[in-house]
């Protein structure tokens, strides 16, 4: 026999899914608005959808093909094998918001009006504490436990490091450029950070991360920097288009990239990372986007339980056209 309220809190949960999938756009709407990174990522369609594997394969093309040759007439041509490609192969990364209701908060909310706003107010809760949580791992170093490989990580301050299952200090060709305060590119002694030194340590930054038509098309950075850049540009200033800012990060430009800095949590003080976008991808599995489940039912409580889900992760490319600014 059906225990009491056990109706209302079905129709609940339907009610939940209809108006979750009526605003599913909106998850990962919130997400991109909220994060400078993630918005730059899903504008140019560096997602990609996944149907399952034991980790996501990114391939690489690490090396130049060596059987280049000049030749005269009947010489030998070198047909040795050479390996050019490799992979870099990323853990997947899991995490889960619960829409959770009480039967008492169902039973209390009945009635159309009330039992649609408190839906509503449940899910746009959902929204934001899943743009939180991604946000901040998306800047981070993966340290915590199951967390995706975030900018840190990919970025990081040595420039070395495992990302992919691929160790920098073996490969040098998978480590990213370095640009500190400390030991500046161009030589020299230490340098102090302010409007009036930023500029060339970004100008020196740039200039190692250029290949060809390959540069930064964004630089994300910590508010104290961007505050120093700003105040560089007093009588230059480039704002970047209204909609570059959806997220209600400030944007500026430099060269051919949008500077923004994003307060959303993750990004280190006296740190901006030089983003080729090119090469980043989100990476998330078809089941498990942003996805809401069915409902879970509790055996010793009088609840209802419905999970969202993200399974993926941030994976790169080529770690060597990315480059960090720090102290």
């Amino acid at each position: 026999m059906p225990s009491p309220g056990t109706s209302i809190i079905s129709s609940w949960s339907e009610l939940a899914s209809t108006t979750f999938r009526a605003h599913s756009s909106e998850v990962a709407d919130q997400t991109s608005k909220h994060n400078a990174l993630w918005r730059r990522l899903s504008e140019k369609g560096q997602t990609r959808i996944e149907s399952g594997g034991l980790t996501i394969v990114q391939p690489l093309d690490y090396q130049a093909n060596s059987t280049y040759q000049r030749y005269s007439g009947f010489d030998a041509l070198n047909i040795a094998a050479v390996d050019v490609l490799t992979s870099a192969e990323y853990a997947w990364r899991q995490v889960a918001v619960n829409v959770a209701a009480s039967g008492l908060e169902i039973r209390t909310n009945m009635g159309d009006n009330r039992i649609v706003n408190f839906t509503k107010a449940k899910i746009k809760n959902a929204q934001r504490s899943m743009a939180n949580g991604l946000s901040v791992d998306t800047y981070s170093d993966g340290s915590l436990a199951n967390q995706i490989g975030g900018l840190q990580s990919i970025i990081a301050d040595t420039g070395l490091g495992t990302v992919g299952g691929i160790s920098a200090n073996t490969w040098p060709f998978w480590a990213n450029i370095v640009q500190s305060a400390a030991a500046p590119l161009q030589g020299g002694g230490a340098v102090t950070y302010s409007a009036a030194t930023i500029e060339t340590m970004m100008l020196n930054l740039q200039i190692k991360l250029t290949r060809g038509a390959d540069e930064p098309d964004m630089i994300v950075f910590s508010d104290d920097l961007f505050a120093m850049f700003e105040q560089s540009q007093s009588s230059l200033k480039r704002y970047a288009p209204a909609d570059n800012g959806k997220g209600g990060m400030m944007s500026m430009k430099y060269k051919n990239s949008d500077v923004f800095f994003d307060s959303s949590g993750g990004i280190p003080a006296v740190h901006g990372y030089f983003i080729n976008t090119d090469y980043l991808e989100i990476v998330a599995h078809r089941d498990a986007n942003m996805t809401m489940m069915d409902e879970l039912r509790s055996v010793n409580q009088d609840a209802v339980v419905i999970p969202v889900l993200f399974q993926g992760n941030l994976v790169c490319s080529a770690r060597f056209l990315q480059g960090v600014l720090k102290a």
